[in-house]
């Protein structure tokens, strides 16, 4: 059994994760809104950037936190211990969250500094409209019931190349953009570029991405129940060690799933075999 990372290690992936993430995200729009003036052509370099760069950083990540990169994956962890399953307590879920948030901003700061820019400058693209909201609202459902329906239905090893293709898809199926992460929305309203959000567009983006991160929640349990697969973070449990074989909905009795505390579910990310 594999010791359980520190949660000073555990915050600590979490916080250069998601400041990878945001300098892919905010770096790809940079340098796509550098080479062309087709705002469709900058769209699909970035989304295919911020794609593989996700994947891969999920990839990497997994095995120490989670690669949960999302304060709304981290209160869906929380919520999941809460309700009898597997995930984060309290005091872990605040530490993930704003270690998420910190480096979010330090990516974007990173990313301005890299493209010779002027860093700490707000965005001023304001996102406004009740239509922008529900896309936010749709893109942050979808992302929760994909990542729970995979750990429920026993395929966390799809987690990386599921979301990573996810979020290329819902970049340009709704009308928001996918931001679909708290932290990620506070970090992006730190760069004045292509991927910006003015911050007077923060309450209004955080709060849709908390009501999908609960619709993708009650939308889960209606789909696959509870209590079954492998938890509710990112691909990964975060809960007690446990080898108990379960029955799932579909009838077939689930494979023991190795969880070595909140080392998530190692074996999921080992893909090579």
């Amino acid at each position: 059994m594999t010791a359980q990372p520190s949660l000073s290690r555990r915050a600590a992936a979490e916080l250069v994760g998601t400041a990878g993430l945001l300098v892919v995200v905010i770096g790809s729009g940079l340098k796509a809104a550098e080479l062309s003036r087709d705002t469709g052509v900058a769209l699909i370099a970035n989304s295919f950037a911020s794609a593989i760069g996700l994947g891969l950083i999920i990839t990497i990540f997994g095995p120490l936190s989670g690669a949960h990169l999302n304060p709304v994956v981290t209160l869906t962890s929380w919520w999941s211990r809460r309700t009898g399953g597997e995930g984060l307590g309290g005091r872990e879920a605040l530490v993930y969250t704003v270690a998420q948030s910190a480096g979010a901003i330090g990516g974007a700061l990173v990313a301005e500094v890299m493209f010779g820019r002027t860093p700490g400058t707000f965005a001023t693209q304001v996102r406004d409209g009740g239509h922008l909201l529900i896309g936010e609202v749709v893109a942050t459902a979808g992302l929760v019931l994909l990542i729970q329906g995979l750990g429920r239905i026993g395929r966390p090893r799809l987690v990386p190349a599921a979301v990573a293709a996810y979020i290329a898809a819902a970049i340009w199926f709704t009308s928001s953009g996918s931001f679909a992460n708290p932290a990620g929305t506070i970090g992006r309203s730190f760069s004045d570029s292509f991927t910006g959000i003015a911050p007077e567009s923060l309450p209004g983006f955080v709060g849709a991405q908390l009501v999908g991160g609960i619709l993708g929640l009650v939308l889960a349990a209606l789909l696959y129940g509870t209590g079954t697969g492998t938890g509710t973070t990112t691909g990964t449990t975060t809960g007690p060690t446990t080898t108990t074989r379960s029955r799932s909905r579909f009838g077939r009795s689930a494979k023991p799933a190795p969880v070595d505390g909140a080392s998530p579910a190692k074996a999921a990310y080992e893909t090579v075999g």
